[in-house]
């Protein structure tokens, strides 16, 4: 009978020392000391992991809330409030530390599961998509014929309605904006004399867009003569020719963001 007793008794002994291993299930919140639960510090909270001692336990996260004691108990329990922004109504959950039998967390757990997801930074805010680039005016390539009366570099009635649109186009890009004026001849006449005459009509159209606002620190103006010909017309002469060679005689505004 008293072996029967000493088996008895050891089975008990076991089964206790088992139930030691076995995860509880979450108390009451209502018996939480504090009442209510405390406000964790997040981040003593993503410090902690399995592999500390209590103490360290104890440190990040206060003491547990429902008197389970400090030794010789296997679960810590905690109710925990989360505030995600200010205002906000606050989420209650519980957490849980299992420890070994030397006392070393082995593990944790959440009531409700999804509060482990509390833990995660929030996401940082989307950058506002950058505003579409101002709207590119494309060069203006204006006929020297349309521009000036032949062989000269002031500017005809119909020349000054050109720029005129050509000003308010640019206006309407609302951006900063550099210009760069090139004048062209054809090669009839002396290549000097063609430099000189690209020059001052660049020079001439330079002034014009000046007077109506564009500031001259904007704009440069040159002359290329007869260079960068559109076309040829080698097999042209006389009136034919000079008609065939109006494409190379232009002024051109070249617009790019300042």
């Amino acid at each position: 009978m008293n072996r029967k007793w000493t088996v008895l008794a050891l089975l008990a002994t076991l089964t206790a020392c088992g139930k030691g291993n076995v995860r509880e299930e979450f108390p009451d919140p209502a018996r939480a000391y504090p009442a209510g639960g405390t406000y964790v510090n997040l981040d003593n909270l993503r410090q902690y992991a399995p592999g500390m001692n209590k103490s360290q336990v104890q440190e990040l996260l206060g003491t547990p809330q429902f008197n389970e004691g400090l030794w010789g108990v296997r679960n810590w329990n905690y109710v925990f409030n989360f505030r995600r922004s200010v205002g906000a109504e606050p989420i209650q959950c519980q957490f849980q530390v299992n420890f070994d039998s030397k006392g070393v967390a082995s593990g944790q757990r959440w009531k409700p599961d999804s509060c482990a997801a509390l833990l995660e930074p929030a996401p940082a805010p989307v950058a506002p998509a950058p505003p579409p680039p101002p709207p590119v005016v494309a060069p203006l390539r204006l006929s020297a014929d349309a521009l000036f009366a032949f062989d000269s570099a002031n500017l005809s009635a119909v020349g000054r309605a050109k720029l005129d649109e050509f000003v308010q186009d640019l206006r309407a890009s609302n951006a900063a904006q550099t210009l760069n004026i090139i004048g062209y001849t054809d090669r009839i006449g002396s290549d000097a004399y063609n430099m000189d005459l690209s020059r001052r009509r660049a020079q001439s159209v330079r002034n014009y867009l000046v007077q109506r606002g564009i500031p001259a620190a904007a704009i440069h103006a040159e002359g290329r003569g007869n260079s960068a010909p559109l076309v040829q017309c080698d097999e042209a002469a006389g009136a034919a020719l000079l008609d065939c060679l109006a494409p190379n005689r232009r002024v051109e505004i070249v617009v790019a963001g300042a």
